[in-house]
């Protein structure tokens, strides 16, 4: 059989593209390029842009429908070449390029204060002059948006490098995004493991986060998919356990401890807060009552031969500060504004010591151990 362009066109006839369900021909798809040289065949497909999901299934349905159509009078397998009419700029290789360090915040259970640190933290640093990003990455619970004041909030896109991206919410120095924009407040965030996963990395590769000294992600509490997306997605500097000196508590940081260690995910461990370590009446501020036990975190720090980043005091007010959407450690950037001291308490003191112990753990870290890659996939 004599192999002639039309015969090639005529066959793809019969080719459809999922996206719209029209034959290639009809589509404009296949380009003005087929080459014949005895049994071999060569041409392009046309695809509207280089992020196309049908592109190559669609050329092995080509490869397909010419192979069967013509046997063994065609070779075809791999002769199949792919253009674009509107060229897309790809995913950088890395994510996030402009940010030095990226830091978890992670918890063995609920309840612990998690969320409460990392919206200090991440406002004690920006108070210090550093440039912070935030991340709520507890998708079936976030809570920054109330933290930062900002619910209700809309999210907007801005144009960079010739894409759009989710510009994030940026308010005390810190910016900031959360799933808490994109859901009801009210309602239950009821996603399988697989939506969840994808609307985090949507809210990491989507978002313009800029350049950054510290990308602080607010993890949810335990260990599920949404740790192993992280890890899988970006090279995480370091992680930060939070943990009252509860035993409970306690053993299930531990085990936190025990994941970001082990051997698949090796993302070094930076510290550990003790959160509601002590409480002080405001009468009498030289006593100290260890309603949750005492130095529970510290021997969990030896024991694990982690440092002891803070021990946060149990203070009513850190929690009504956080409920009223100003965070304690806003005091820190007050006194910095200001050169008056006295707009501080002692808890925004011990927020101000845990970014510097913060920083000074992620400098060491740095000195002393390779950069962390991202976990790679196992099939």
């Amino acid at each position: 059989m004599a192999l002639y362009p039309s015969l090639i066109t005529d066959i793809l006839r019969n080719v459809r593209y999922p996206g719209n369900g029209k034959s290639l021909v009809e589509n404009d798809m296949i380009a003005d390029d087929i080459r014949i040289d005895g049994k071999k065949v060569t041409f392009s497909i046309i695809f509207e842009k280089n992020t196309d999901p049908f592109a190559k299934s669609v050329v092995r349905s080509a490869e397909a429908a010419l192979a069967q159509a013509l046997g063994d009078e065609i070779e075809i397998k791999g002769n199949i070449g792919m253009t674009f009419r509107h060229d897309i700029p790809a995913t950088p290789a890395k994510l996030l390029p402009g940010v030095k360090n990226i830091i978890g915040i992670s918890s063995g259970k609920g309840g612990v204060g998690k969320s409460t640190i990392s919206a200090n933290l991440a406002i004690a640093l920006a108070a210090k002059g550093y440039k912070v990003g935030l991340l709520d990455a507890d998708i079936f619970g976030p809570s920054m948006p109330k933290m930062f004041d900002a619910e209700g909030e809309a999210l907007y896109m801005i144009n960079r490098e010739g894409r759009d991206w989710i510009e994030p919410i940026e308010k005390y120095g810190v910016k900031m995004l959360s799933i808490g924009f994109v859901v009801d407040k009210d309602s239950a965030v009821l996603w399988r493991g697989g939506m969840a996963s994808n609307a985090l990395r949507q809210l990491i590769a989507d978002a313009w986060w800029g350049d950054l000294d510290y990308f602080l992600i607010d993890m949810p509490p335990g260990t599920s998919d949404i740790h192993l997306t992280l890890v899988q997605t970006l090279a995480i500097t370091g992680v930060v356990v939070v943990s009252t000196p509860q035993e409970v508590a306690l053993a299930d940081a531990r085990k936190g401890i025990s994941m970001f260690r082990g051997d698949k995910v090796n993302v070094p461990i930076l510290g550990i807060v003790e959160n509601m370590a002590y409480f002080t009446p405001a009468q009498h501020p030289d006593e100290r009552y260890y309603i949750f036990g005492k130095g529970g975190a510290r021997r969990l720090a030896e024991a694990t031969d982690t440092p002891l980043l803070a021990e946060i005091p149990l203070v009513t007010d850190i929690c009504s500060d956080a409920d009223k959407g100003s965070p304690t450690s806003l005091k820190l950037q007050a006194a910095a504004l200001t050169g008056d001291n006295a707009y501080l308490d002692p808890e925004a003191e011990a927020f101000g010591r845990l970014a510097d112990k913060v920083v000074e753990a992620v400098d060491r870290r740095n000195d002393t151990l390779p950069p962390t890659h991202k976990v790679e996939m196992q099939h």
